[in-house]
């Protein structure tokens, strides 16, 4: 089994989970570089990791002799200058989400690494949460025939981090930091071969003192019919609420992945300790997670880019798929200063997928619409009149 020696781009609460993640789940591994921008979290990150080597160096960091993967958990804007520097180390490189601030520079990522030759992954984690890639099995298997509709929301207090709120650094608000999330989800519903092709969005700057949106509701079509839509916000008060629903021809997902999810505690604080991210208290009722970084989906990621990468094989998520997330960002935010649909632009590599097709039967000459059982046992069933256009109820 093969072992991997990991250099991490980054110490804040993105690193942090990685590190956690990949000294647990993916203990054959062994995490031997550590970068930071300051000395103080360096020395402080590498000492509460056992990790052998801290520096504040970026290409020191990413072309260290003892490394063979490098993992970007850094600021949007550092995003592509480190994947650069990985890639002229020839290092295998798994970047967090978003790829990038906009479809241009993640473009030139994608450009990078496959004119490199270098193996990369993009770490969308919330795509491998434990309830996603069970209810996928479910999708893929056509347990929910044609899906029609998938909405994802994502909203919680705000980041933690200062650069968040800068869209000089992070590129936007709300929908770059949560949106990015919930796009590749209804992607992986309604399946990557799919092609969006358009989006619509509504974004505002509700409360904060900041030149980005803090909440943002989009709806993205797609080329068969499709519809996705997400719902972001940062002034979501209660903690992290995350929950995806899928709807199809021939059934419906619901998915509560953080919060009442069946986990609740109260507190009278005397003791107080750590619940969970992004939760705002500290005593009353709480709702823990069990073992977050399980069920915010790290481990099952970790595993799947190393398996890849292993295997020589691509990830569940790619460096394209978070090329498609940053240029679906960009029509939504263009929709949003248009106030009208938005033309996803892209470089399309999955081929046409066909419409999803009407169906239905004929009850001698209509066309039957819907058929519902009455509380009295009786079947009614509502038709159309394929000659007049006509709809009319029938008991039987």
């Amino acid at each position: 089994m093969t072992s991997h020696r990991i250099g991490i781009l980054g110490t804040g609460l993105i690193g942090n989970f990685y590190a956690q993640t990949l000294r647990r789940g993916r203990s054959r591994d062994e995490v031997a570089v550590v970068y930071s921008r300051t000395a103080e979290r360096a020395r402080e990150f590498a000492e509460r990791f056992q990790i052998a080597t801290w520096t504040t160096d970026l290409e020191e960091a990413t072309r260290h002799p003892a490394i063979d993967t490098v993992v970007v958990a850094l600021p949007n804007d550092l995003h592509l200058p480190a994947v650069k520097l990985a890639a002229t180390a020839g290092k295998a490189v798994l970047v967090t989400k978003p790829l990038a601030r906009t479809a241009t520079e993640a473009r030139e990522i994608l450009r990078i690494v496959e004119e490199a030759g270098i193996f990369a992954g993009y770490l969308e984690d919330l795509c491998y949460t434990p309830k996603t890639l069970r209810a996928l099995e479910y999708v893929e298997q056509g347990t929910l025939g044609d899906v029609l509709w998938v909405r994802s929301r994502e909203t919680h207090p705000g980041p933690h981090s200062a650069w968040f709120w800068d869209p000089r650094r992070a590129g936007a608000g709300a929908i770059v930091d949560l949106g990015c999330h919930c796009i590749e989800i209804i992607r992986s519903f309604v399946g990557k071969h799919v092609r969006p092709i358009e989006a619509l969005c509504w974004a505002d700057t509700l409360v904060h003192p900041i030149d980005a949106e803090d909440n943002a509701v989009g709806l993205i079509r797609f080329e068969n019919g499709a519809l996705g839509q997400f719902e972001v916000s940062w002034t979501f008060r209660g903690g992290m609420d995350l929950r995806d629903e899928v709807a199809g021809t021939e059934g419906t997902i619901w998915l509560n992945h953080f919060l009442r999810t069946g986990f609740e505690m109260f507190t009278s604080g005397a003791n107080s300790s750590y619940v969970a991210e992004k939760a705002e208290v500290e005593r009353g009722w709480l709702f823990p997670v069990g073992d977050e970084i399980g069920e915010l989906g790290y481990v099952d990621m970790f595993d799947d880019m190393f398996a890849a990468l292993d295997a020589g094989r691509q990830p569940r998520e790619t460096v394209y798929d978070g090329y498609i997330v940053n240029a679906i960002i960009d029509a939504c935010l263009a929709s949003a200063r248009n106030h009208r649909w938005e033309t996803i632009n892209l470089e399309w590599r999955g081929g046409q997928s066909h419409r999803i097709e009407r169906r239905h039967q004929n009850v001698g000459d209509l066309i039957l619409v819907k058929q519902e059982r009455l509380p009295d046992g009786r079947q009614k069933l509502i038709l159309k009149d394929p000659r007049t256009g006509d709809f009319l109820d029938r008991i039987v």
